[in-house]
């Protein structure tokens, strides 16, 4: 059991001078009006610790400064707002470190602010809630300095180093409605979600843009290669457009897996209502066969009971062919790993949970904030591998020995 830093008398003898009735939790209450007291002593110690000498005592001979009265300002807490004394010195020299010079938020409002932030409330939101509870009255203006002070933190984490080799990527995208020069625009935050040789998942970035293709793509690539990857083995993916084609030019040797659950709901999109259950019935027997030649030969039933009526369906199959089939080589037990981006649209459904609420952001670097703290607090549930890992890794290494070796080396 941890010892509380005060002693039981200390607390017997407060709640005894507290008289009944007295408010203990509001803006006048008792722990408001203790904490008051609690950082005037605190900074009348931190004088005396500069000058060598308490209030009352004489002053050592030694000793040119001497205390010269003190100024009075509001600090905001999380608890909400308090009026402190700070001391001053004769000559100038004492600086204050529980209140610094020119510090109006004490540790701890910044950090509320965020969280609220990170939980998908907006500043108004914000405002409301701090007055509420803790009756103080902050501006929009303060809280949007608090928040912006994230984007140091965003770019760093933009452009931390990563690691050499990680043996499965996902990627998909978030949209978000964006106000830029007076429109409000559809804009894509792609994400791309990486696990590591000991199946730890960590998200290597987040890119933001209104339109898709290969050159778009190979910029992202190249930052990641630029942050340290050399080797992506196993990629799965959206059809995202110029996708296949920037991954094969900066790492030619992974592989690209077009996600089957993507491609299923994209081929029922040719399809009547009264007809999608038993066209997924059909196509069942092409995306779980146990090879190639298996799922070529569902391919062609499907298409001599559907062709007719539904062309589309087995052309789109045809024509992902080449990204379809790479998880048909793996074990049935571990492919659902593989094949399908449930791991970044389970991230993805958090996310949405606190963006939501917010119909238009009004520049980039709020979708950026945003997206980047509430990933913070998802992140730290991400202890465990994933499922069946060691046996993943296994087949992998396999599928690319070289990435593993120059990891070992």
């Amino acid at each position: 059991m941890t010892t509380p830093p005060f002693s039981e008398k200390l607390l017997d003898e407060l709640i005894g001078n507290a008289r009944t009735g007295t408010d203990v939790f509001g803006p006048d209450g008792l722990l408001h009006s203790l904490q008051k007291a609690l950082l005037n002593r605190m900074l009348d110690a931190e004088m005396t610790h500069t000058l060598g000498y308490a209030r009352q005592e004489d002053k050592p001979e030694n000793q040119d400064n001497c205390r010269n009265g003190h100024y009075t300002k509001t600090v905001t807490t999380a608890a909400g707002r308090l009026p402190v004394k700070v001391p001053r010195d004769r000559q100038g020299r004492h600086e204050p470190q529980i209140v610094p010079k020119g510090v109006r938020r004490l540790p701890g409002f910044d950090e509320k602010v965020l969280s609220l932030y990170a939980r998908g409330m907006s500043l108004s939101e914000i405002q409301g809630h701090l007055e509420d509870l803790y009756q103080v009255e902050v501006s929009r203006e303060l809280l949007s300095t608090v928040t912006d002070a994230v984007l140091e933190d965003v770019n760093a984490w933009a452009t931390r180093p990563l690691q050499s080799v990680y043996p499965i990527v996902y990627i998909d995208a978030l949209f978000f409605n964006v106000r830029q020069d007076g429109r409000v625009l559809r804009k894509a935050a792609h994400l791309v979600l990486g696990v590591d040789v000991n199946g730890k998942r960590d998200v290597l970035g987040l890119w933001i843009n209104e339109t898709e293709g290969a050159k778009f793509w190979l910029s992202v690539l190249n930052d990641l290669k630029n942050r340290g990857v050399d080797h992506l083995i196993f990629v799965c993916a959206d059809g995202l457009k110029g996708l296949p084609e920037a991954i094969q030019a900066v790492f030619p040797k992974s592989t690209v897996q077009l996600c089957i659950v993507h491609l299923l709901r994209n081929a029922f999109h040719y399809a009547s209502w009264k007809d999608r259950k038993s066209i997924a019935k059909d196509l069942k027997p092409v995306y779980t066969a146990n090879n190639e030649a298996a799922a070529k030969n569902a391919l062609n039933d499907f298409k001599e009971k559907w062709n007719k009526k539904y062309p589309n369906i087995a052309q789109l199959f045809e024509r992902h062919w080449v990204n379809f089939i790479p998880f048909l080589e793996f074990p049935a037990h571990l492919r659902k790993t593989l094949y399908t981006t449930n791991a970044i649209e389970s991230l993805h459904s958090q996310l949405r949970k606190i963006t939501d609420n917010k119909r238009i952001f009004p520049h980039d670097d709020a979708v950026r904030k945003v997206l980047y703290l509430a990933l913070k607090n998802i992140q730290k549930k991400w202890t465990m591998p994933l499922r069946d890992w060691k046996l993943t890794l296994a087949q992998l290494q396999i599928l690319c020995p070289d990435a593993f070796h120059t990891q070992n080396s």
